[in-house]
């Protein structure tokens, strides 16, 4: 009987694509859980954020529904000499929108800031808490202006803006404790001034579904905290 074994060419470089995304995903676990050690958030404590972070990305939970008259991208196909070509079409028809909040982009940094802006209660740092109020105030604001509601999209806005006004927030307001302020008002600034503050034009960005930090882990609110404790 004879034997016949096919090695694909691609092989070798399948495994080490797949090694190299291991050491990037271990790196990538490791910058976000020194980030949040800065907090001082224990280490099991941040590994086990990093993992509810990562599988909450893919969990969006409904809080509203609302309705929307306006174009909808649609396809419909069309038949040339018997083969079927989709043709994508603009029709102007009323659509339901749900929105929803992302685990692991809103709800997780969401906790995150609650939990140390609870600690600054019950531990009397008023003026730090005063701070960092403040600093959340003036991301929101800033946040705010430069965020732009993209039709099929979302509410926009560059990834590097939120990052670099919480380090500046940070140097301003964070004596004491520069990598909180960076970090509340890193993700409590995109989400309450990119998000929050456009609630009203949600509904019109033609989406049938839309998440606040609906991108997970690569969210704009959830980096924008990460990197700003990092660059802090």
């Amino acid at each position: 009987m004879r034997r016949f074994i096919f090695i694909p060419l691609a092989l070798p470089f399948l495994l080490i694509l797949v090694f190299l995304m291991v050491i990037l995903f271990m790196f990538y676990a490791g910058v976000i859980s020194a980030a949040f050690q800065k907090l001082n958030i224990p280490a099991p404590v941040a590994y086990t954020l990093f993992f509810t972070a990562i599988i909450g990305s893919f969990i969006n939970l409904p809080v509203a529904e609302t309705t929307t008259y306006g174009p909808i991208m649609r396809m419909k196909e069309v038949r040339f000499f018997g083969i079927p070509y989709p043709v994508p079409y603009v029709d102007w028809a009323e659509q339901k929108v749900v929105i929803a909040v992302n685990v692991g982009g809103a709800l997780v940094p969401l906790s995150i800031v609650s939990y140390e802006i609870m600690l600054l209660v019950f531990t009397g740092q008023t003026e730090l808490l005063i701070n960092t109020i403040i600093a959340i105030i003036i991301a929101s604001i800033l946040s705010h202006m430069f965020s732009r509601p993209v039709r099929g999209l979302g509410i926009a806005i560059p990834t590097l803006i939120p990052p670099l006004i919480a380090v500046a927030l940070a140097l301003i307001f964070g004596d004491g404790n520069r990598p909180l302020v960076a970090y509340a008002s890193g993700t409590m600034g995109v989400l309450i001034g990119a998000d929050l503050m456009n609630w009203n034009k949600i509904k019109n960005l033609g989406a049938p579904m839309v998440s606040i930090g609906g991108a997970g882990t690569f969210d704009g609110i959830f980096l924008a905290g990460i990197i700003a404790v990092l660059l802090v």
